[in-house]
Order: C-alpha cells, then sequence, then structure tokens
C-alpha cells in the first residue's frame, strides 16, 4: 500500500463549536470538528482515503486532547436526561446482590468466588473441606485504590501445594502471574509479566505459560503482539531464567498455548493462527530427551484434548463432524486416521466434555439450550441430567477421582443457581441459590424462529413482561453477536431488569456465525459469508417489527466487539430500520484490523485487506468505509475504553468521527470514553456508570422514562 504523506498535526485540531444550553431531547448538534489529514491507501487499484488515522496513536497529546472534547459533549448530553439518575440508582440497587461462583477443589481445600454485591471485583475465598469455614484467600479489591485491578486464579500445582494467580490493570488484556501457596495464603516472590490470554500448566516445582516479549514503551496497548512463546519457570528463580521450551521463528502471528494432563504424563502444545483451526503436538513428559509427536496438523479442524486414560487421549473434535464428537486416540498411533469413536457426532451441537470421577459429561447445544448428558468411559450413554427449565448448565468439571461435582444453571428469569451432583448416585440437589432484587414471576421469556433473507431459519428468544400489549409500539432492545462460534445461550441479567420493568422487550436472535449449531452454522456467518449475519439481525429487526412487538422508532440495537462490528455494519446498512444503536468496542476498521495487538487472530474469521478477494467484501460492509454523506443515521451511543488492548479505540474514534462529520439529522451521534478500563467494564463500579449512561441514552431516544411500568 501507498500513503501520502500526512500533513502537519501542528495545527489546532479540534474546534469546540457545539451547541451548548440545549435540550437533550431533540436537539440539534454541531458537533467538535475533527481534524482531517491526507492519508490515502491504495488496495489493489482501488483509493481508500483515511482522513482520521491520526486518532489510531491514543497516546498522542492531541488524540488525548479530541477524546477530552467527545467526552464533554457526551457527558453534558446525558447529564440533561432527567431520569439518570433514577436509573443509576434503581441499577445499583439490583447489582447489589451476593454472587457466588460454583466451589472447585484442590487437594482438602475448595475455592470459590463471591462478590456481596457492589464489591468491585470478586473476593476468592478459600475452606478446607466443604463444611469448613470461608476465609479471604485473594481480595482483588485492595490492590488498587479505584478496584480496577482484576485477579483470578489460573492453575493449581498437581500436589495441590500452590496456586497461580493472574493479575490485570485497569482492564487491559496484560497480566501478571503469581504465586500462592494454599495452606497459607502466603505469596511467593515469582513474578511472571508480559502475559496474556494464557493459564498456568503445571509440572513437577514449576508451570509452562504462554509469553510475549515486552513492547516497546508507549505502545504496551497498540503494539501487534507477536512471536508467542512457551516458557517453563521453576519456583523461587525469576522470570530471566525461565526455559524456552517452543517458539517459531517463521510464524509470528501464531497462538501457543499448552496442557498437561492430570498424571502429569503428557504435556499437550496447541498452536492455532487465530480464533478458528488448531494443531496439537504432545511429549511424554516422563521420557527422556522426547521430541514433539504430531496429533493434528494443519488448522482446518478444532481439536482438544479432554484428558487421558493412562497412554490414549480422549479428544473434542469438530473433524469430520461439524457438529464435534469424541474420539479415543492411542499416544503410539496418534494419527486421526486411528481414532476411535467414543461418542459419535449428533443432531445437537456440542459445547463441551469433561472426565469427572470415573465418567464422562458432555455438553450439547439444542436450539441455543444445554442439555448435558453422562456417559462411561466407553461411550456408553447412561443418563441425561436433568435441568430444572431450558437454559444454560455449565461446570461439569473436576478431578478423576471425585465423587461429587458442582455445576451452575440459568435462565433468562431464572438466576443462577449452583447445584451439586453425586455421581455415585446420580442426584443434585441445590447447592446455593441467588436472590435478586425483582420477581421473576412478571416476566416471560420464549423462543420463536423467523427466516433470513436467503430463508434460513434464525432461533431468536424475546423476553418481556407477562401480559404485555403488542401494539407495535413497545421500546425494544435487539442484541446479537454472530462470529467466532460464540454461542448465545439463555441466561440472567441483571442489567436487563431496568429495561423489562419499564415496559421494554428483550430480544437476543442467534445470528450465523455462532456456534449454535455447530461449524456448518459458523462458516456460514465467516469470511465471505459475512454479510449473512449482518442479513440474520436486519432480519430479527423485522420480525419484531411484523409481529407488532415493536417500530423502527422504537427499536434499538446493540453488540459488543465482533457483536459491535455487527451494529456498525446494520446501522449503515439498514439506518431507517432502527431508532437507537449502540456499538461498543466494535470492530469498525476491517482495512485495518489486523496491524494492532492481536488483531491478526481475527484474520481466519475475517479475511485480510492484504488479500485481494477478500478485500473486496472487507470493504463493502466495513462500518467505517460504508458511512454515507449526508444520511440520518439511528441515536448512536458508540463506547469504548482506553484500556481495550484487544479491540484498539481507534476503532470507535475513526468510526465517530467520520459518523459526525457525515450525518445529517436530528438523532445524536455521540462517544463514550471510559478510562482505566478495556474490552469490558473493569469493575462494577464502571459497569453500573456505563450502564446508567447507555441506558439513559436509550430510554432518551426510544421515548422512554423511568415511570412506565
Amino acid at each position: 500500500m501507498r500513503a501520502k504523506k500526512w500533513i502537519s498535526l501542528i495545527s489546532v485540531l479540534i474546534l469546540l463549536s457545539f451547541v451548548s444550553g440545549c435540550k437533550a431531547k431533540e436537539e440539534t448538534f454541531t458537533y467538535p470538528v475533527t481534524e482531517k489529514v491526507d492519508v490515502v491507501d491504495d488496495y489493489f487499484g482501488t483509493k481508500v482515503a483515511d482522513p482520521y488515522r491520526w486518532l489510531e496513536d491514543d497516546k498522542a497529546e492531541n488524540v488525548k486532547q479530541w477524546v477530552e472534547v467527545q467526552n464533554r459533549v457526551t457527558f453534558g448530553y446525558l447529564a440533561k436526561i432527567p431520569f439518570r439518575e433514577n436509573i443509576r440508582q434503581r441499577l445499583t440497587e439490583i447489582y447489589n446482590y451476593p454472587r457466588y461462583s460454583a466451589p472447585f477443589r484442590a487437594g482438602e481445600y475448595y475455592f470459590f468466588y463471591k462478590n456481596d454485591g457492589l464489591q468491585n471485583q470478586s473476593v476468592i475465598y478459600v475452606q478446607k473441606g466443604l463444611d469448613g469455614e470461608p476465609r479471604v484467600f485473594l481480595d482483588p479489591n485492595i490492590l488498587s485504590p479505584d478496584g480496577t485491578t482484576r485477579a483470578r486464579l489460573v492453575g493449581f500445582s498437581h500436589d495441590d501445594r500452590y496456586t497461580t494467580y493472574s493479575r490485570s490493570e485497569g482492564g487491559s488484556d496484560w497480566q501478571e502471574i503469581r504465586v500462592m501457596e494454599i495452606a497459607t495464603g502466603q505469596e511467593l516472590e515469582d513474578r511472571i509479566q508480559w502475559v496474556k490470554f494464557t493459564g498456568t500448566a503445571w509440572h513437577g516445582n514449576g508451570f509452562y505459560y504462554s509469553g510475549f516479549d515486552k513492547p516497546e514503551e508507549g505502545k504496551e496497548l497498540t503494539a501487534a503482539n507477536e512471536y508467542q512463546k512457551i516458557f517453563y519457570h521453576k519456583l523461587g528463580t525469576p522470570q530471566s531464567q525461565d526455559k524456552l521450551v517452543y517458539e517459531d521463528r517463521e510464524h509470528p502471528r501464531r497462538y501457543h498455548s499448552t496442557q498437561v494432563s492430570e498424571d502429569e504424563k503428557y504435556i499437550f502444545l496447541y498452536i492455532s493462527e487465530g480464533t478458528h483451526g488448531n494443531e496439537i503436538y504432545f511429549k511424554d513428559l516422563k521420557a527422556k530427551k522426547a521430541e514433539w509427536v504430531p496429533l493434528q496438523v494443519g488448522f482446518e479442524y478444532n481439536t482438544n484434548v479432554v484428558d487421558n486414560l493412562e497412554d490414549k487421549f480422549v479428544l473434542l473434535t469438530d473433524r469430520e463432524a461439524p457438529k464435534s464428537k469424541i474420539v479415543l486416540a492411542e499416544a503410539k498411533n496418534p494419527a486421526p486416521e486411528n481414532w476411535v469413536t467414543l461418542v459419535p457426532e449428533k443432531s445437537e451441537t456440542v459445547m463441551s466434555a469433561s472426565l469427572v470421577g470415573g465418567k464422562m459429561f458432555v455438553s450439547y447445544l439444542k436450539d441455543a439450550s444445554t442439555h448435558v448428558f453422562q456417559y462411561d468411559l466407553s461411550g456408553n450413554l447412561e443418563k441425561e441430567i436433568e435441568l430444572p427449565a431450558l437454559g444454560s448448565a455449565f461446570g461439569f468439571s473436576g478431578k478423576k477421582e471425585d465423587k461429587i461435582l458442582f455445576y451452575t444453571f440459568t435462565s433468562f428469569t431464572y438466576p443462577p443457581t449452583i447445584y451439586k451432583y453425586d455421581i455415585p448416585s446420580g442426584r443434585s440437589e441445590v447447592f446455593r441459590k441467588t436472590e435478586v432484587k425483582f420477581n421473576p414471576e412478571d416476566f416471560e421469556a420464549k423462543q420463536v424462529f423467523y427466516a433470513s433473507k436467503d430463508g434460513t431459519r434464525i432461533p431468536m428468544f424475546i423476553v418481556h413482561k407477562k401480559g404485555l400489549k403488542l401494539d407495535g409500539k413497545r421500546p425494544t432492545y435487539l442484541y446479537g453477536y454472530g462470529g467466532f462460534t460464540s454461542s448465545l445461550t439463555p441466561s440472567f441479567d441483571v442489567s436487563k431488569i431496568i429495561l423489562l420493568e419499564n415496559g421494554g422487550v428483550y430480544a437476543m436472535a442467534n445470528l450465523r456465525g455462532g456456534g449454535e449449531y455447530g461449524e456448518e452454522w459458523h462458516k456460514a456467518g465467516m469470511l465471505q459469508n459475512k454479510q449473512n449475519v449482518f442479513d440474520d439481525f436486519i432480519a430479527a429487526a423485522e420480525y419484531l417489527i411484523r409481529e407488532k412487538y415493536t417500530s423502527p422508532d422504537k427499536l434499538a440495537i446493540a453488540g459488543g466487539s465482533n457483536g459491535g462490528l455487527l451494529v456498525g455494519a446494520c446501522m449503515t446498512q439498514r439506518p431507517e430500520l432502527f431508532k437507537v444503536a449502540l456499538p461498543a468496542v466494535g470492530v469498525m476498521d476491517m482495512l485495518r484490523f489486523h496491524k494492532f495487538t492481536v488483531g491478526w487472530g481475527w484474520v481466519v474469521e475475517y479475511g485480510s485487506s492484504d488479500n485481494e478477494e477478500q478485500f473486496r467484501y472487507l470493504y463493502a460492509y466495513s462500518p467505517l468505509h460504508n458511512i454515507k454523506e449526508g444520511v440520518s443515521y439511528p441515536a448512536t451511543l458508540v463506547t469504548t475504553a482506553d484500556h481495550d488492548d484487544r479491540v484498539v479505540p481507534a476503532h470507535s474514534f475513526k468510526f465517530i468521527a467520520t459518523l459526525q462529520e457525515k450525518h445529517r439529522g436530528k438523532n445524536p451521534v455521540l462517544i463514550r470514553i471510559d478510562t482505566k478500563s478495556g474490552h469490558g467494564a473493569s469493575s462494577v463500579t464502571k459497569a453500573i456508570e456505563q450502564l446508567t449512561d447507555t441506558w439513559a441514552f436509550t430510554f432518551q431516544n426510544l421515548g422512554m422514562t423511568t415511570q412506565d411500568k
């Protein structure tokens, strides 16, 4: 590509020329003028201007000034919404309830996470046995004054003496790994820095982990993360002495991770070029000078090691089984042609599998709801685990000798409930219920199916008050994602209560690109088929309008990350169909996403503008490049954060600058840029603040108030 020389940015970049003192409703905006630069890229003969390229440097002083001005306009608008404080108070009230994770065992100790309600971070507790007295093991809330330091356990030594935990600052994906002794709660001096997207695979007196080189100072949150390597860290030694176990200098843009079998005999090396497809190699840790042996080569299929049974490996794979199956591979003959099927592919999609207590538990999705089955280790079906309703169940993990396991069930109107499952008897009992300050009996959830543009049958969940009048006037919030095999399943979300109790409708569409119906469903919404995802979402909106739930003047669309791309694409393709658009941390520049942090890992999902054929379809739907001059777009609140180093803020910055330049109409188009937060709120306080502003903006522009019951 060729780029014209940048013009000088010494000139004044931002002119504060917005109208002050106007009412929030029906305000006519004159937005801050964002300086344009003369940058043009040549993609295979197509000239593409990028006048806001300078906004990619979020550390530059002029970009900081731009952020300050944009936030001043946005928060000035939000401050005039009369019921914004009511929303904040109600969100604070309904968030204030105890939240627990299911317990998980390490030797004689059980760990669990608990948030008392409004704590910024969940606290990690430990107790001796299930009847022991819980004590605080690690409280992330004391690690930073503002509560934006997060911590989670990422591995246990096989002798159950030590655990590793990761801590991250201000919402960044960068982590530091530390070690604690379980019995005493004492923290060791070990520190592992510049890691992300990694756990710790313990072996002997140390662990394996995935690490990157230290980025250039000042570019920690934007520079491309390349050459991920595998290291082994021995306890009590500095990181500088860690042993390099694996690296690939010929392929800088690959992910590498490891897994050690429960008996510590085998280590498995996973290699992927992005978010889809992987290779697997293994090594016998008990053999001298063992070499890496291929288990699966190539990146066409997704395969994971569930566990080993002596010298046989139980694998979950979609190899020649788009909805996945369970197979058995022998260490002596590991090639795929020698794999033996334990649990064959079914009409439902396998989501997970685990070996616990001498049994195999396999979780399936049937029309986006969970069904869990118990098998013996030979693959014979023993029973289905009875769940309380249609919804989502997760957990079912543990060790081979465990006699009990825990799982959590939830649905739209069913707050998370933790169940204890006795493996020998096959009985479940409630271990801990969640008490929330609302009455789930006041609401109902249903599943509908509608036809997309090409006739494909798409499921969608709809939630609202019982007895709600469907007159085409209901404020409706339509949510979607549609990518990376991510499946949207029914779950309880306390933040949606404020919408539902004020007469709104919540709809969640299961779009192609997700994993609800297996790999074929995913492939139908990736690469050159990505437009199918947008068509599915647009068809969901048209269904809600046709069935008298709502109208274009009462419809909001929302999504985050890949879902932010979804919202950006749909609002630029069909701006008249929606009243409000809420793209959060979205991938908006489809021509340059692969140039920042780990964006290269999404090329397998989206394609790359470096490829001529892929450039053509990326350019055709890229939200940034499809904003048209003079069009009236929906009321838009773009949200991002300064520490988002997954989808860098530049996507949102350039999108809103272009939208403010070209949009014509009374609908406000604004951006809310959070600080010390990342690809998701970094604390409960920040979550409530962001939700308050998002709901206030949505209610204001859908003509709602907090008084509508």
